[in-house]
């Protein structure tokens, strides 16, 4: 990634998280590396541990931002989601799965698009 990227990436996490915690949301974890991986940012909404992926694009080329939670993408957060709730001896949680989409503008100008419920654990119900 070039380090304009990466800065842009920062940045968008930085949006991400004040943004929910204008929702609502307490954030109780950012860049939560874990074996396979890393989770971008874990928070609260009411009781429901919300498992936050933020992605950040300067255009819609490739599909746009929402076209790289690929099925590979969703299988390797819910891992690591699994990996999580077991490190901290989480169990029945309430948890779900969200997307917070920054789009850069031409302009420069930003756009903050928040997914809730972005995908479903396949075959289980919401309580790990």
């Amino acid at each position: 990634m070039k380090p304009e990227g990466h800065i842009f990436g920062q940045t968008a996490e930085s949006l991400a998280t004040h943004y929910l915690q204008k929702k609502g949301y307490r954030i109780l974890h950012k860049n939560v590396r874990l074996p396979g991986g890393e989770l971008d940012l874990i928070a609260k909404d009411g009781s429901t541990l919300v498992f936050v992926e933020v992605k950040a694009r300067g255009s819609d080329s490739h599909g746009g931002t929402l076209a790289t939670i690929t099925e590979a993408k969703k299988q390797r957060l819910i891992k690591l989601a699994a990996r999580y709730l077991s490190r901290q001896r989480l169990v029945h949680q309430e948890c779900r799965f969200d997307v917070v989409l920054c789009r850069q503008h031409a302009d420069d100008s930003l756009e903050i698009t928040h997914i809730e419920h972005a995908f479903e654990v396949p075959g289980e119900d919401s309580r790990w």
